[in-house]
């Protein structure tokens, strides 16, 4: 189906769906400043495929959905996971299998533990309860982002060529860089969003606190699935992960980066699926 927009609670929130709706439901979280079309439309069409129907959305304050004043983000990690309930709800989905990449895997953390009874299983993707002795991001994430202040977001060149270093950075070794991808998706990005440069709100978002502090009480089957060489959230960080959540196990992607590489599809995508129907 096309994209459509939910008003629901005062605020807005696009997504879309690909499969049978009487198939179990897969919903996917994006992470920080990033819209829902980087849970890229051949990804979720080949998930689907599997037997599940997907969904995907525009997180607050990129894509579609409703956005803020540029560093006055009115909303916290809490209610940024409460929206993964209220698409459930206009979906009429009571229960569901949550994916979260990278800041939608600390949202969906925060859900399991909000919403016990809807969540029926957990993937993990690039993501962290970001326990204090983990890790850091390393420097030349740090660096770039540094940066990013000072970009004209109302120049889409400008704009998609800070698209093309960042996941440069952020990529692993293993897989080329199809930087004629990035560009066309960073492009989409950008003329689809409501206001683009809002996205930086999500570097400003508080809260959650009190959940990521009980990760080890997360009760649904959890798979997490981490990349060797993931810069931003750092390998350790899904060790760490799947050691604490009970039951948890680990998926190891070598070689690769902070990233949803088209090469790791087919292990990312059969590694989801199966725990899905694993879950009874």
């Amino acid at each position: 189906m096309s994209e459509q927009i939910l008003s629901v609670d005062g605020i807005e929130l696009c997504v879309e769906s690909f499969g049978n709706p009487s198939n179990p439901v897969i919903l996917l979280v994006m992470g920080a400043t990033a819209s829902m079309i980087w849970w890229e439309t051949e990804f979720c069409q080949r998930l689907a495929e599997k037997g599940h129907f997907v969904i995907r959305y525009d997180n607050r304050d990129v894509g579609r959905s409703t956005t803020y004043e540029l560093g006055s983000p009115g909303y916290t990690f809490e209610d940024m996971a409460d929206d993964a309930a209220r698409v459930l709800d206009a979906f009429g989905s009571k229960q569901a299998h949550i994916v979260g990449m990278s800041m939608g895997g600390l949202l969906t953390q925060i859900f399991a533990l909000r919403h016990q009874d809807r969540a029926l299983s957990l993937s993990l993707v690039m993501t962290s309860n970001f326990a204090p002795d983990l890790p850091p991001m390393e420097e030349k994430v740090v660096e770039f982002f540094s940066n990013v202040g000072s970009l004209d977001w109302a120049d889409e060149q400008s704009v998609v060529a800070s698209a093309v270093e960042k996941w440069s950075v952020i990529r692993g070794s293993k897989h080329p860089f199809d930087q004629h991808k990035i560009e066309r998706l960073a492009l989409e990005e950008a003329r689809r969003a409501r206001h683009l440069a809002s996205m930086n709100n999500h570097a400003l978002v508080t809260g959650g606190e009190d959940y990521v502090v009980r990760t080890y009480e997360i009760p649904q089957p959890t798979l997490v699935i981490h990349g060797t060489e993931d810069p931003i959230i750092p390998y350790l960080h899904g060790v760490h992960l799947a050691n604490t959540i009970p039951g948890a196990t680990l998926l190891t992607l070598t070689g690769t980066g902070h990233e949803l590489h088209e090469n790791d599809w087919s292990a990312i995508i059969d590694a989801i699926s199966a725990h899905a129907a694993s879950v009874k």
